[in-house]
């Protein structure tokens, strides 16, 4: 998938790359979600500048909110869920795949 990715802190310029990266699976529990839609806000903007954290995973796909459609899921996730149309919130709290990305995939803390 097409992604900006981040692997250090840093202002947007220095930081910031993008390119394509491996596609992420939904596991258990999971679904992915092909985006239509990708939000920044300020959490983003200073996660990424290392003002309110320090990067936590090796490769950060940032921005936390977005919208689009299912369309994988995982086991345990009913395969009816395929095709919904869902909205994100806090999509990179916690973990390394925000939304600045075509795909997104989902892994509960």
């Amino acid at each position: 998938m097409r992604a900006a990715y981040y692997e250090s802190n840093g202002p947007a310029r220095a930081a910031l790359r993008v390119d394509e990266v491996e596609t992420p699976q939904p596991g258990r529990g999971e679904v992915r979600v092909r985006l239509t839609a990708s939000g920044i806000n300020p959490s983003d903007v200073k996660s990424r500048a290392g003002v309110t954290r320090k990067i936590a995973f090796p490769r950060i796909i940032p921005h936390s909110d977005g919208a689009g459609e299912i369309d994988r899921v995982g086991d345990g996730v009913a395969p009816s869920r395929v095709g919904e149309r869902v909205w994100i919130w806090n999509g990179q709290w916690r973990r390394p795949f925000g939304t600045a990305c075509r795909l997104f995939g989902r892994t509960e803390p």
